[in-house]
């Protein structure tokens, strides 16, 4: 008897060992480093990837549904709310199978920047913020047509939602000083359809013997019209084309859709390179649809240009340039309107040395952007219209969305300059309920109310909005009148600005290097 528990103990002990054996050989062969998908997910990858399916077929279905309504009505505003919804669904497809294809192949890198836990998130958060511009299309439409899609466009937010709460948190950084201003950290990868030749397109003077393609209206180049140049770009290319539009007026809406991948437009100068319309929603667009210049394509650079909507603001909205592409950057560029001039919609942007000019709301949207040595002017609203330089537009916590302003000068155009009381003047209000701004380093001028903020209506989103501001100066950077709401923060560490820095907030080492354009990684300049 002694004898077989002493062989039952021994067996047991082995097949324990054995399992343990099995247990370690499996972990060993899970990914153990925070950029892979065994730290990403709440969820078992099964789940996960169950859920993905089921919200990528209801986009389908819902999809189905609204395209029935295309051009029925004969109303001008209600057909293009239409169309905007199909396109928003159509994003909304692509991030979700973007997602499907990292958590199927974890150590895949299109698309992608390479940390893998920050591009799920991106891609969802653009995902889940589609839906809402889809219905707020629909303002000023036929009720019961938003009503049919509301149904289903609710029901793909929900799901989802659901899926971005699945993807853990990026962790908070420890501050760190060293930061890259010359672009040339080697340590961290760069997306593969990103070349290092682009550095030197933005480094170098502008000529026509590297442009793929040259603009021209007088007839010296490929074509005529931008509209035309982007037609002839392959779609999803893995290598840069380049646009050269040489100086003109380019009177022309123009929409870069989200096949045409690495484009790089380049003009004379954002005195010289215009691109001009004048598109607004009193006119019958949607807010979405009014861009004079659209972009979805993934890696869009742009450098020396100027996007203009001329409508005005007795026009109300009317977007100079709307922005969907990830990994997307803005240098040395003109972005010129007055009501939503930059619609900055989705995914992770830059800007570095652009003018950007507007009155209400003109910088709007819910997409993770930075904003670093631009200038930022406010101008001459209609009388009695107060003056919002941002509208963000997060609407879940758990969106890795929001505006960092740093290093920039934000002021007032001369006619506002000259009576700064005349017009009031705010940093931001909040759009959606859980809104982010943060302003860092920057010189605000008199034209800046000693408050600040301005609510949206009464006090919605004062208790869930984030508007932080850390070591501004200038005449209107003072805190001393600040609002006092529960979600507006006045930085006092390095540790908590640094969160909304380039390299943080957008990861933009692992990504702007290879683009040539100049940025600040960090706090210091």
């Amino acid at each position: 008897m002694m004898m077989t528990n002493k062989l039952i103990m021994l067996l047991i002990f082995l097949i324990f060992s054995c399992l343990l054996a099995n247990i370690g050989a499996a972990a060993a062969a899970l990914p153990t480093n925070s950029g892979h998908l065994y730290d990403d997910l709440k969820v078992p990858s099964s789940a996960f990837l169950s859920s993905l399916r089921t919200a990528i077929d209801e986009v389908g279905r819902v999809t189905s549904i609204i395209s029935k309504f295309i051009d029925v009505f004969g109303d001008f505003r209600l057909s293009n709310a239409v169309n905007d919804c199909m396109d928003l669904l159509d994003f909304s497809s692509d991030e979700l199978s973007m997602t499907a294809s990292a958590t199927q192949n974890p150590t895949g890198k299109d698309n992608s920047t390479g940390n893998r836990r920050s591009d799920l998130r991106t891609w969802l958060s653009a995902a889940l913020g589609n839906q809402d511009t889809c219905m707020d299309g629909f303002d000023g439409t036929n009720s019961f047509i938003k009503n049919i899609v509301g149904g289903g466009i609710g029901q793909v937010t929900s799901l989802v939602g659901e899926l971005l709460q699945m993807v853990n948190q990026v962790p908070s950084p420890q501050f760190q000083t060293n930061n890259n201003n010359n672009n040339n950290n080697k340590k961290h990868s760069s997306p593969s359809w990103m070349k290092l030749r682009d550095r030197r397109l933005l480094q170098t003077p502008i000529s026509k013997s590297w442009a793929d393609a040259v603009v021209a209206l007088d007839g010296s180049g490929n074509y005529s019209s931008v509209g035309d140049a982007v037609k002839a770009v392959p779609d999803r290319s893995t290598k840069r084309f380049v646009i050269y539009v040489k100086r003109g007026v380019y009177k022309e809406n123009v929409e870069i859709k989200k096949k045409k991948w690495n484009i790089m437009l380049v003009g004379d100068g954002m005195n010289s390179t215009i691109i001009t319309g004048n598109r607004n929603f009193v006119d019958g667009w949607t807010t979405f649809r009014s861009a004079t210049f659209a972009v979805a394509g993934q890696g869009f650079i742009a450098r020396d240009i100027t996007f203009e909507n001329t409508a005005g603001p007795e026009k109300h909205q009317a977007v100079a340039l709307r922005c969907d592409s990830d990994l997307s950057a803005f240098y040395k560029c003109g972005i010129r309107g007055y009501q939503d001039t930059l619609y900055a919609h989705s995914l992770r942007q830059f800007y570095r040395e652009c003018v950007i000019t507007g009155t209400v709301d003109f910088i709007f949207g819910n997409g993770a952007v930075v904003i670093q040595n631009c200038q930022i002017i406010a101008r001459k609203p209609l009388p009695q219209q107060k003056n919002s330089i941002t509208a963000q537009g997060r609407k879940d916590p758990n969106q890795n969305t929001g505006f960092s302003i740093q290093f920039c000068n934000i002021t007032g155009d001369s006619d506002l300059l000259a009576s700064p009381n005349s017009t009031a003047t705010y940093l931001g209000r909040p759009w959606k309920e859980y809104s982010k701004t943060v302003i860092m380093q920057s010189y605000m001028s008199n034209v800046i109310r000693s408050e600040g903020w301005l609510e949206w209506q009464g006090n919605f989103a004062l208790d869930t909005l984030f508007y932080g501001e850390y070591m501004n100066y200038g005449p209107g950077a003072s805190l001393s009148n600040r609002v006092k709401w529960p979600g507006f923060h006045a930085l006092n560490s390095p540790s908590q600005a640094t969160n909304f820095t380039v390299s943080q907030f957008i990861d933009g080492n692992l990504w702007l290097p290879s683009t040539g354009v100049r940025y600040t990684a960090g706090l210091a300049i």
